[in-house]
């Protein structure tokens, strides 16, 4: 076939009006994109334009890509792929618009909560709050557009129906699979929801402590107090019990238990801890107290509690308490450590022990 027959000029007119659309369509959009910036003067609306500049450049591709198919020379069969095609792309690029709007509407909205305050209590609900619903947001436009576009073609109608239909059932249409999966994701939207832990949380998983550092939509990574990471699947948090340290304030009350000897007093203990916090710049100014709590056979167990702002200052408290308190007990009451007491009485104990004692200077002397 020649390459100016009758055919191929057609196949040339075509696509040189198609070139010539993309050009305008990409002229267009640099003049709009330039004018909606100098115009718009919220901070949502800009960061909008700003961030959705590939997507809106797509769109107007597909519309002057549409326009131009009208106006080629085309057969049917290819202005029906042309325009199928379109059709996906305008679809994909919808999904991709919804995606970045809901992405600058989440970052603007957690720009009014700092995490890095003392009281964080409030950010941290509205930042857990939104990024799971974010994540699971994101997961659900993904799966309804990519279903969308299955379903333009007739032959794959079916599928797409399926995929759609496993996000609503929970995974019966799809079987097994996808359970555990779904399992998570539901777990994510439950948890959004009732919130029995927030970032930064201060939690006990498997005998772990640590602070809540992400939450994805199906699993949760946990900080350690020692760097390391643990990685808990969300529907653990619905299921199995837990500690949450800072479930509805960041303050902790923490502990410190003694044993000491009945000869020790309370009082001048009592005044030490009561030294000891108030100089310590981990206490946050609200609670001290020392009780003794238990009477045991040799010992009397005494409590020390003191208040911190957060689960690391608390621990760090503790740790002081009881690092001078032993110093403070080794300085001036040396005998406060834990003894056993014996007595001997009777003529016939004092005789056994003169004799032993005679028996151990013969045999120095010797």
């Amino acid at each position: 076939m020649s390459l100016f027959s009758p055919a191929m000029t057609d196949r040339w007119i075509a696509l040189a009006l198609l070139m010539a659309a993309v050009a305008v369509a990409w002229t267009a959009h640099q003049l709009l994109y330039r004018l909606a910036l100098r115009l718009l003067s919220d901070i949502f609306w800009r960061s909008l334009v700003q961030r959705t500049r590939a997507p809106t450049r797509f769109a107007l591709f597909i519309v002057a890509l549409s326009a131009a198919v009208n106006a080629a020379p085309l057969t049917p069969y290819e202005i029906s792929v042309v325009r199928h095609a379109l059709l996906a792309g305008f679809i994909v690029c919808a999904a991709w618009l919804a995606r970045t709007a809901l992405s600058i509407w989440m970052t603007l909205h957690l720009r009014r909560f700092k995490l890095d305050t003392e009281d964080n209590l409030l950010a941290r609900k509205h930042v857990t709050q939104t990024r799971i619903l974010q994540r699971v947001a994101d997961i659900a436009i993904v799966v309804i557009g990519f279903a969308a576009v299955l379903m333009t073609f007739s032959s794959v109608r079916q599928y797409g129906i399926s995929l759609l239909a496993s996000a609503g059932a929970a995974g019966l249409v799809v079987g097994l699979a996808l359970q555990p999966l779904l399992k998570n994701l539901l777990a994510g939207i439950q948890l959004a929801l009732t919130q029995p832990i927030r970032i930064d949380d201060a939690v006990i998983v498997e005998g772990e402590w640590g602070n809540v550092e992400e939450i994805t939509a199906t699993y949760v990574v946990i900080r350690i107090w020692d760097k390391r990471r643990l990685i808990v699947p969300l529907n653990y948090f619905m299921e199995r019990p837990f500690q949450n340290w800072t479930r509805q304030e960041a303050a902790l009350l923490g502990s410190v238990f003694i044993y000491l000897d009945y000869s020790v007093p309370i009082a001048a203990v009592r005044a030490e801890v009561d030294r000891i916090v108030r100089a310590s710049g981990y206490w946050d100014g609200d609670a001290i107290a020392v009780q003794v709590t238990d009477f045991r056979e040799t010992v009397m167990e005494v409590r020390i509690l003191a208040s911190a702002s957060n689960g690391g200052r608390t621990f760090n408290l503790r740790c002081e308490i009881r690092e001078k308190l032993a110093n403070f007990l080794q300085a001036n009451y040396p005998q406060a450590l834990p003894r056993f007491r014996a007595e001997i009485t009777g003529t016939s104990a004092a005789g056994e022990l003169r004799r032993d004692s005679a028996r151990v200077g013969q045999a120095k002397g010797a």
